[in-house]
């Protein structure tokens, strides 16, 4: 028998940081431009994530690069991968 195991596409994601009122947890506001279907005009949509930041690094402003992980909570599906670049101070 062969053992078949593909590998999963790690999904991710950039976005910008809204809150880190939270310990070591961020919320990233990720926006997206969806084509409507009836009139064709593009449309911005966004989505609010709350993801892991485990050295509380990331500050409000901040853009930064997320990745998808199995849940660390109720609404924590998300880690921060890496800090795209910094708001300035």
């Amino acid at each position: 028998m062969t053992d078949n195991k593909t590998e999963k596409a790690v999904r991710t994601v950039e976005g910008r940081v809204v809150s880190n009122k939270m310990d070591k947890t961020v919320t990233v506001l990720v926006e997206r431009q969806v084509k409507h279907a009836l009139y064709g005009k593009y449309i911005r949509r966004s989505t609010k994530l709350h993801a892991h930041d485990a050295d509380n690094a990331c500050k409000e402003g901040d853009i930064v690069r997320v990745k998808e992980i199995a849940p660390l909570s109720k609404t924590k599906n998300w880690s921060v991968v890496e800090i795209v670049s910094r708001v300035a101070e």
